[in-house]
């Protein structure tokens, strides 16, 4: 692993993505007291960065592996992000999702020819029933953020927030099953200048603030998040290297995620789901910390059910 992996991962999905704008607000900068930067991957290709690493791993797979399709268990943005991609790389997508994933994400699988299968919202349902698909079609399961070709795809978000720019004193990433957060301290480790990475998460799903206490993979006792796309569990790829290269994880309480969420709708008039308010929720709670210091921020989708709004 170095450098030029991440380069030539960004090279080989690049035909596929958006490089997403980096938005500022004077009113936010005010608010925190730093200069925060937002890279917007809520305008990425199916709403959400998670487009990047579907892309790669696709990308990486055999001619052989793509005509026999991919599986994946997802509450939407990686469903999202792999039907796109399978879509546009002329392949099947098959998506396990939990009955408890928001309706407006089964609507975009079903839009961009993904084929959905429910189960019960437990990892275990989902893992078992991805597995069954795999075993009954051929198809090469992807895991949405355990799983290196999408650890370094995810990454490519951070890449090109630093390339904007590159003297960034910290990053600050939303953690649910790891793969952003552990490929933006990638990115940060190999492109930045002593940029730190912080993760954000809720208090309700706090398994990753809680691994990195222990030293061990920890698992959720409670799932109860607006957050729906922070309720899993780190794995065994991204979490060595959440250990070695991210400082700190930021706890936050459901009542600070919808106050940022309503602020960046408000003040940057820009569409954010509840996981991406958490980044600039953790930052508004530790912005003592970050006075005076320039902090890029990934806001990673924007796949809102609007009619059910939590403001």
């Amino acid at each position: 692993m170095n450098s030029q992996t991440l380069l030539d991962c960004h090279a080989r999905i690049k035909p596929y993505i958006h490089n997403t704008p980096v938005l500022s607000s004077r009113l936010i900068n005010k608010a925190v007291g730093a200069e925060v930067f937002f890279k917007c991957e809520n305008f990425q290709r199916a709403g959400a960065y998670k487009m990047r690493g579907a892309t790669n791993a696709i990308l990486r797979l055999t001619d052989e592996e793509r005509g026999k399709g991919v599986v994946t268990h997802s509450s939407g943005n990686f469903a999202q992000a792999l039907s796109l991609a399978a879509q546009s790389l002329g392949i099947t997508a098959h998506i396990v999702m939990p009955t408890s994933a928001p309706e407006v994400k089964k609507v975009g699988v079903r839009e961009y020819g993904g084929k959905i299968y429910e189960c019960e919202p437990t990892l275990a349902a989902r893992q078992a029933m991805a597995d069954q698909i795999a075993q009954e079609t051929g198809a090469t399961f992807l895991h949405p953020s355990n799983q290196l070709e999408v650890i370094l795809g995810q990454g490519t978000a951070a890449m090109e927030l630093l390339e904007e720019h590159p003297d960034l004193n910290a990053i600050f990433c939303p953690v649910g099953g790891g793969g952003l957060i552990a490929g933006s301290a990638l990115a940060a480790h190999y492109f930045g200048t002593d940029c730190k990475v912080y993760g954000g998460e809720p208090f309700e799903a706090d398994d990753a603030y809680r691994s990195l206490q222990s030293g061990i993979i920890e698992s959720n006792e409670t799932t109860n998040t607006i957050a729906d796309g922070l309720r899993t569990t780190l794995g065994d790829q991204n979490f060595p290297i959440i250990k070695e290269y991210v400082t700190e994880i930021i706890r936050v309480t459901e009542d600070e995620i919808i106050a940022a969420m309503r602020m960046v709708w408000e003040r940057m008039k820009i569409i954010i789901e509840p996981s991406s308010a958490v980044t600039f929720a953790a930052l508004l709670r530790e912005r003592r910390q970050f006075r005076g210091l320039k902090v890029g921020t990934i806001i990673s989708g924007g796949n809102v059910d609007l009619g059910n709004l939590p403001f």
